[in-house]
C-alpha cells in the first residue's frame, strides 16, 4: 500500500498525474498547465517530486 501522509492533495490527484507522465509524453510543465485548467494551482517542482517518489512504487 502506499502512503500518501503529509500530502496536500487527495492520492487520485497525485496518482492520476505521475500516471500522465510516466505514459504520455508530456513534461512537468505541461502537466501543470492541466491542472491549472482543472482548479489545481501546483508548481512543476512538485510534480517532479511526485514522479520521483511514486513512480518507483507503481512498478
Amino acid at each position: 500500500m502506499i502512503s500518501f501522509s503529509g500530502r496536500h492533495y487527495p492520492s487520485f490527484i497525485i496518482l492520476q498525474y505521475v500516471r500522465s507522465y510516466v505514459s504520455y509524453t508530456l513534461n512537468y510543465r505541461n502537466i501543470e498547465e492541466m491542472m491549472k485548467e482543472r482548479g489545481f494551482e501546483i508548481d512543476h517542482v512538485t510534480l517532479n517530486r511526485w514522479v520521483l517518489h511514486y513512480a518507483p512504487l507503481l512498478e
